[in-house]
């Protein structure tokens, strides 16, 4: 009833109203995304590699080790059903962290980047941890990560939980340090 609401609703906005005939159902269908390795690496290079030349940098290159990382840490996620980073350690070994979570099956994967690219708007290229218009870090993290000019390998990994779906992208070097500029 919703969706022929909403159908109905848009179709008069844009003065093209034909009558909707009672009991005809109009429903709204999103093909299943591609779940697979190769669509998921195709698709996370395409998004972050497009904000990089966008901004002058050099592309990113895929890893299949912090891809791994990633994986452990979406399955963690998945099992508990809840978003957290992983512990890592400090120093050499830190990786950077890129993490999503939304209804299962509801976003492909370049849509659940996309969001992170998106957070462009409250960036600016100011020191670290003072990237964000906003004044909360928080809310310009992601995109920084991608930005960052040190970083040159991205892995990345999503695994299904029983509502939602969890993508975690790490990075080799990290980014965001303290002090310093994305680019």
């Amino acid at each position: 009833m919703l969706v022929r609401r909403f159908v109905a609703l848009l179709l008069a906005v844009t003065s093209c109203a034909p009558a909707v005939a009672a009991g005809v159902e109009f429903r709204i269908q999103r093909a299943t995304p591609s779940r697979d390795v190769v669509s998921l690496k195709r698709a996370m290079l395409d998004v972050h590699n497009r904000a990089r030349v966008a901004v002058g940098l050099a592309p990113l290159a895929w890893s299949p080790s912090l891809a791994a990382a990633a994986a452990r840490h979406a399955q963690v996620l998945a099992r508990s059903g809840r978003l957290f980073h992983a512990d890592q350690p400090a120093g050499a070994g830190w990786q950077g962290e890129n993490l999503f979570a939304g209804t299962r099956d509801g976003y492909d994967y370049g849509e659940m980047a996309r969001y992170w690219i998106e957070e462009r708007r409250n960036f600016r290229n100011r020191p670290s941890p003072g990237f964000s218009r906003t004044g909360r870090w928080q809310d310009a993290a992601h995109y920084a990560q991608i930005v960052w000019r040190t970083t040159t390998e991205v892995g990345c990994a999503m695994e299904s939980g029983q509502t939602q779906d969890f993508l975690v992208c790490r990075y080799n070097p990290g980014g965001e340090l303290s002090g310093r500029r994305a680019y």
